[in-house]
């Protein structure tokens, strides 16, 4: 199986960039909930990869593959930098996020103003494959503001294809730049799913994923089994990961028996130790593991311990150990 089949079908659920989320700590959790998912960081800037620590901003686990780089920018020269940067780190994909309506975004003419300008957008992507070998993908909405999606979708699909862009998610809700925060973003334009199948319909060789409202592996399921190519999961799979990755491999892919949450919070132990070693503090791994017993009886005083113990000076595994007693007392 070559490189690309392998991301194609690893896009079948992907979990989606989330800022303050999904860093390196999360990611290598939802690896040990789904080992076939693809995953994706958080959003990095093109100057922050090329001028920054990029150890920091972008070191990652092996065990992560495979995982995505997504960048924000519009300067074409600064992106296929930055692309090359991602992809020396051994990226296995490079996603620009046309998708971000927060003002911090903007500031910066990049995320989901960029989809005012298709013709920037196909610059910058037609840089970014220029200058590495690893996939380039695309992030973007339906629209925003007063534009028509039905018109405008389309147009910029066309433009980022011809460019040399295969795969592209497409959160189906419209940004308004202003007048809504970033949370308002996510949830109060309405969601426009007919559209995005239409999208696939009006193009067919582009490998399509559908993000936006989607709570569960079901409601992934639903949407796979209308024709689309790919399921992108944000704030469930962070909230409720299992809910989301746990069956996954089983049931998207036929990789073996659906996870359990015990097995999840055992195999992070090592990772957890190797972390403090290090100098880490528990609270930078645990809090991204909060939801891993989601709906469970004892989940309540798990979240507890962790919340409050957590960021403690000397916090370390036996108190993990010790939020996980409450579950196994109610034999979870």
């Amino acid at each position: 199986m070559t490189t690309s089949d392998a991301l194609t079908r690893a896009a079948r659920l992907s979990v989606a960039p989330m800022m303050d989320w999904t860093d390196r700590h999360c990611r290598y959790f939802h690896r040990q909930i789904s080992s076939q998912a693809l995953l994706y960081t958080e959003m990095v800037t093109a100057p922050a990869v090329i001028h920054g620590d990029r150890e920091r901003l972008l070191g990652f686990d092996a065990a992560e593959h495979p995982v995505a780089l997504q960048l924000g920018g519009s300067d074409p020269e600064e992106l296929g930098a930055a692309a090359r940067i991602g992809a020396d780190f051994g990226y296995d994909e490079i996603n620009l996020n046309c998708g971000c309506p927060s003002d911090r975004v903007q500031s910066g003419a990049f995320g989901a103003v960029l989809m005012k300008t298709p013709d920037l957008v196909a610059d910058c992507v037609a840089a970014m494959i220029a200058a590495q070998p690893v996939e380039v993908t695309v992030k973007c909405r339906i629209g925003v503001d007063d534009q028509d999606p039905q018109e405008v979708l389309p147009a910029f699909l066309e433009k980022i294809a011809a460019a040399g862009v295969t795969r592209v998610t497409i959160h189906a809700r419209k940004a308004w730049l202003q007048g809504l925060s970033p949370k308002d973003n996510r949830e109060i334009p309405p969601l426009d799913y007919p559209l995005v199948h239409a999208m696939k319909a009006a193009f067919p060789q582009l490998h399509i994923s559908i993000n936006g409202g989607i709570a569960d592996l079901a409601g992934a399921e639903a949407e796979l089994a209308q024709g689309l190519d790919g399921v992108m999961v944000g704030r469930a799979a962070y909230h409720q990961p299992m809910e989301v990755l746990g069956a996954a491999d089983a049931r998207l892919w036929g990789q073996g028996a659906p996870r359990d949450a015990f097995e999840v919070a055992e195999a992070m132990i090592p990772y957890i130790a190797d972390h403090l070693a290090k100098g880490g503090r528990l609270h930078q791994i645990t809090r991204h593991m909060l939801g891993l017993f989601h709906g469970k009886p004892g989940a309540r005083r798990y979240r507890q311990i962790l919340s409050e113990g957590a960021t403690r000076d000397g916090a370390g595994v036996e108190l993990f150990e010790s939020a996980l007693s409450p579950l196994r007392e109610r034999g979870n």
